[in-house]
Order: structure tokens, then C-alpha cells, then sequence
């Protein structure tokens, strides 16, 4: 027959598992017992008290006949009470289960607010809820930070294609009286906007779909290109730029490790404001970890000042400092960018709020492995 398999719970499995050990151990004992009963002598035995001479005395077959009768009585006994007590006991093994099941159950419909949250002894099944929460923990963050990066993306593209809606618009309702150079002009930035926000969703894209090429890189080169690269950058924009680049070896993908070194000093050199000194600053450095030796990449600004939290969510897409990203400073993508290639290469992005005696701003480090293989994530 073609049909869905009887569903036999763990709870019976269990109950008739108990039961059955039950019977066969006692089946054990009372065979041991009947095997040495074998061994008496098949005649009449005497009494050993002379007083009982006249009462009859069983021989071997009776005893045997005896002993099977009751052994039949207590393998029943046996058998009743694994059931009943295998029942009960299974039950309260498989308790802690029973609530994993249900908020496996209450995830699935799409609420990963859920938490098993079990207590007690620190048993398997108490290491399988943990582990099961922290399981959601991850989920529900992940899921939230997709949400809001389909709400800010959604908007962000529809963003300039209703301002070209509304400028054709108005042109169409009255065309002889629009400045069409001036038209063509706020058509072509909206259109240019929108177009460079689609290609960084596009790099961003492939930082996700890549496996990073293992091939020897050198930091401190990278870093020193993204430099010489924003120098008329930082002179227009009044930040002086500090260098500490010492050789960083890793390995990795080195289209790749150069966007997320010119995004980071892209980024320190448009987020910047005034430090207590009255003095924009940045401080690119390079370098090797004392202790592991792994490649060092720190890239520190002056600018506002961010609370842990604040600085933490910097990583997300579309988002800076102030809140979501606006017009006119880049599409609030860079740090995601970053962030995604650092994992794709098997390091660690770590953003610090400066504090405000020093001018505030960020300190961003990414670590990345020596030597070691770069991995994809």
C-alpha cells in the first residue's frame, strides 16, 4: 500500500523499549534460578524437622512446576509495570522536547519571536533548546536587517525615478514655459543618481555571490593607492590626511580588498567634521597584529560623535550616522560593502565610536588572516 508511514512517537518507542527490558531481565533472572533449581535431586526430600515427617515433601518436578507457574506471574507483573512506569517516565524525559517542538512549530508559521528559554539541568536537551535560541536569535536579526534593507532599497530607487516622474510631468503640462538646459540638467543628476545606486547594489551583490581568489595582497599597498587616490578629495574638502602604512601580507581577492579599502577612506574623508583642534582629520595605518599576526587595515576620523549601538549599525545598508542615507552623500552602502568582503575573506570588521575629547567620528579596523586561505561565507 502506498500511504504515509504509522507514526509511532518516541514517547511508545520508549514505554515499550522500558518494558520489554524489563521482561527480558527478569526473564533472565528466573531462568538462571530454574537452570540451578534443575540441580536438585528428583526423589522425595526429607524434612529437616522430624516434627514434619508426615506432611509431603515435593520432589524436583513439583519445585520446577512451582517455579514456572510463579515466573509466568511475575514476567506479567514485570511487563505491567515497565509499561505503566515506562509511560510515565519517557513522559518526563521528553518533556523539554515536547516545548522545543513548539516553538519549532510557532517559528515556522513566521513568529521568530519565540523562545524555548528552558531551565533546569544542564542535559542535551537543555543544550539543543540553547542552541535552538541562539538559532533564532540570528534568524530574527538577519531577517529585520533584510526587511529594512528592502524597505530603504525599495525607496531609494523610487526615490529619483518620482522626481523624473514629476519634472516630465510638469514639463509636459507646460512646455513652453520650462527652462529646458536647467530640465536637462536636474533629469540628468536624478538619472545619475539612480544609476550609481543600482551599480552599487550590483557590487554589492557580487561581494555576496563571490569566493574571494586566494592570491598573495599587500594592505598597506592598497591602502596607500585609496590615499594618493582621495588626495585632491581631502584637499577640497579641508582633511589632513595621516599615514602609518606598514606591510600588511594576507590573502585574497585583490579587486575586492581595494573597494573596501577606498571605501573606508572615501568614507573618512566625507564623514568628517572639525575635531576640538578646529582641524578635520584622518589616520590611515597598516600594519600586523602583535599576537596573531594577521593583516591590519584601521582607517580612524574625526566627525560625529556615535554611540556603540549607533556605530554597530553603521554595517547595515543604507545607513550613516544620521539615520538613513540621504541625497548628495553616496547611498550608504560602503560599510555593508565592507563588511560583506571581510567575511567573504575570513576576517573581522570592527567599528569603534571615537570619543568626544577626540573629535569623535569612527575608528574602523578590518582583520584579516596572514597567509591563510581566503574563505567564502
Amino acid at each position: 500500500m502506498n500511504g504515509a508511514p504509522v507514526r509511532v512517537s518516541a514517547r511508545l518507542r520508549l514505554t515499550l523499549g522500558y518494558a520489554v527490558f524489563l521482561v527480558v531481565a527478569g526473564l533472565a533472572v528466573l531462568a538462571g534460578v530454574y537452570v540451578v533449581v534443575r540441580y536438585v535431586p528428583n526423589y522425595p526430600l526429607t524434612p529437616a524437622n522430624p516434627s514434619d515427617l508426615g506432611q509431603p515433601v515435593p520432589a524436583r518436578p513439583q519445585i520446577l512446576e512451582a517455579l514456572v507457574r510463579v515466573s509466568g506471574g511475575v514476567l506479567l507483573v514485570l511487563a505491567v509495570f515497565g509499561l505503566v512506569g515506562g509511560w510515565f517516565l519517557s513522559g518526563w524525559v521528553l518533556r523539554p522536547l515536547q516545548r522545543i517542538n513548539d516553538a519549532v512549530l510557532v517559528a515556522a508559521t513566521g513568529n521568530l519571536g519565540q523562545r524555548v528559554a528552558l531551565t533546569g539541568r544542564n542535559d542535551e536537551f537543555r543544550q539543543l533548546a540553547d542552541a535552538f535560541d541562539h538559532m533564532l536569535d540570528r534568524l530574527q536579526d538577519a531577517f529585520e536587517a533584510q526587511e529594512r534593507f528592502a524597505a530603504n532599497a525599495s525607496h531609494e530607487l523610487r526615490t529619483p525615478l518620482a522626481v523624473n516622474a514629476t519634472l516630465l510631468d510638469v514639463a509636459r503640462r507646460d512646455p513652453g514655459g520650462q527652462d529646458y538646459p536647467r530640465l536637462l540638467e536636474r533629469l540628468d543628476l536624478t538619472n545619475a543618481r539612480a544609476i550609481g545606486l543600482t551599480e552599487s547594489l550590483l557590487r554589492l551583490a557580487d561581494a555576496n555571490a563571490v569566493t574571494a581568489v586566494s592570491a598573495p595582497v599587500d594592505l598597506a599597498a592598497l591602502a596607500r593607492d585609496a590615499v594618493d587616490e582621495g588626495e585632491e578629495e581631502a584637499l577640497g574638502r579641508g582633511v589632513r590626511v595621516e599615514r602609518a602604512i606598514h606591510p600588511a601580507p594576507t590573502v585574497g581577492d585583490t579587486a575586492l580588498l581595494a573597494q573596501l579599502a577606498e571605501n573606508l577612506v572615501r568614507n573618512a574623508l566625507r564623514h568628517n567634521t572639525p575635531g576640538p583642534d578646529g582641524a578635520r582629520t584622518a589616520l590611515v595605518s597598516t600594519g600586523r597584529d602583535p599576537r596573531t599576526g594577521d593583516a591590519v587595515l584601521r582607517v580612524e576620523n574625526t566627525g560625529a560623535v556615535y554611540t556603540p549601538e549607533a556605530a554597530a549599525r553603521l554595517r547595515e545598508p543604507f545607513l550613516r550616522g544620521a539615520g538613513r542615507v540621504g541625497t548628495g552623500q553616496g547611498h550608504g552602502l560602503g560599510l555593508a560593502l565592507v563588511d560583506r568582503v571581510t567575511r567573504v575573506h575570513g576576517g573581522t570588521l570592527d567599528l569603534r565610536p571615537r570619543g568626544a575629547d577626540r573629535g569623535g567620528g569612527l575608528a574602523v579596523t578590518v582583520t584579516l588572516p596572514a597567509g591563510g586561505a581566503a574563505q567564502s561565507s
